[in-house]
């Protein structure tokens, strides 16, 4: 964004929303209504709670269940990371969703 359109944004009022697209689900929402992934150095792909856990990738998933089951049903979290998830990884992820919904 250029120097000219920040200025615009900030005499219009409108607070620009970080939107992300959720793995699972493949819908957008805002960044602060979803979940971040990533995966450590050694290879597991755990939750990211702050968002600004350092990881060498992230990816978002809304706080949904389905979301979850969905990604881990249609490996999209192998295919966004690189690398197939063990099943303890796959477990915990769905123990933590298992809150919502």
């Amino acid at each position: 964004m250029g120097r000219a359109s920040k200025a615009k944004h900030a005499r219009s009022g409108v607070r620009h929303v970080p939107m992300r697209t959720c793995i699972g689900t493949r819908t957008q929402h805002p960044k602060r209504d979803m979940i971040r992934l990533i995966r450590t150095e050694d290879g597991h792909i755990v939750i990211d709670l702050t968002g600004k856990r350092s990881g060498s990738r992230g990816a978002y998933l809304s706080k949904s269940r389905v979301a979850a089951e969905q990604a881990i049903k249609h490996k999209r979290l192998e295919a966004e990371f690189g690398q197939p998830v063990s099943k303890e990884d796959e477990e915990a992820i769905l123990a933590f969703f298992s809150q919502f919904d």
